[in-house]
């Protein structure tokens, strides 16, 4: 999905709203478990389930045809390193309606093992803040990831 669609609330009449939460429960399915690169996709998404309209549908046909032109994309995993990688990143005033940021990040130890695309839940009032926001969600899991890493026996 094009992150410069801009998904807008439905004030008409909804469309399959069974189907439509069920699809987006699929794709957080594929999202958690094999395919990070569309979460940021499934996160707009799923914020309209109680209410879909034709626009929704026709967001989540993009991101069913993504994930059937990238079928051989996926996670592999390289053997395993000592080191604990973190990439975060976040998106100032994303959402028009409430000007909420996005944070998002990826943690890596021979393979993406971690990730997350949330939207933020207090207001920045600059690209710096929203991105030390993102950056302190990332080393919370980080943080949590490391301790569990030491407990598991090698």
């Amino acid at each position: 999905m094009d992150p410069s669609v801009k998904l807008m609330s439905n004030t008409g009449e909804v469309v399959l709203k069974l189907e439509y939460s069920k699809v987006v429960g699929c794709l957080m399915y594929v999202m958690t478990s094999t395919r990070p690169d569309i979460a940021y996709a499934v996160g707009k998404l799923s914020k309209f389930t109680s209410n879909p309209s034709t626009h929704h549908w026709q967001a989540i046909r993009m991101v069913l045809k993504y994930l059937k032109k990238t079928m051989d994309y996926g996670l592999f995993y390289s053997g395993f390193p000592s080191i604990l990688e973190g990439y975060p990143d976040a998106s100032w005033i994303t959402n028009v309606e409430d000007h909420s940021s996005t944070s998002g990040w990826v943690l890596l130890s021979g393979g993406p093992i971690s990730w997350a695309s949330k939207k933020q839940s207090c207001i920045t009032y600059s690209t710096m803040e929203s991105e030390f926001v993102a950056l302190a969600a990332a080393g919370k899991d980080a943080e949590w990831l490391r301790n569990l890493i030491h407990e598991i026996p090698l």
